[in-house]
C-alpha cells in the first residue's frame, strides 16, 4: 500500500491513520453500548468520549500531513 506522505513526519502512515479511524469506530460502538445499558457508567462513557474526541484530533492532523497543501 503505498502512501503519499510528507518528509516532515517519517512516522506517520496509512496504517497508522486506518488504524486509528478503526479504533474511533470502535469506541462509538462501545459508547453507544453503555448508553443503552441500563447501568451506564456515565464516568466510563465521558472517558471514552475524551479519547474518542483526541483520536479524532490525531486522525484530522495526520489526514493533514498526507494531503498536500493547495494554494489556490
Amino acid at each position: 500500500m503505498a502512501s503519499a506522505l510528507n518528509d516532515d513526519e517519517p512516522g506517520v502512515s496509512s496504517e497508522e491513520l486506518e488504524r486509528l479511524k478503526q479504533e474511533h469506530r470502535d469506541l462509538d460502538g462501545a459508547i453507544d453500548a453503555l448508553e443503552l445499558s441500563v447501568a451506564g457508567d456515565q464516568l466510563q462513557i465521558q472517558r471514552l468520549k475524551r479519547r474518542k474526541l483526541a483520536l479524532r484530533d490525531r486522525i484530522s492532523y495526520i489526514e493533514d500531513q498526507i494531503t498536500p497543501d493547495i494554494i489556490a
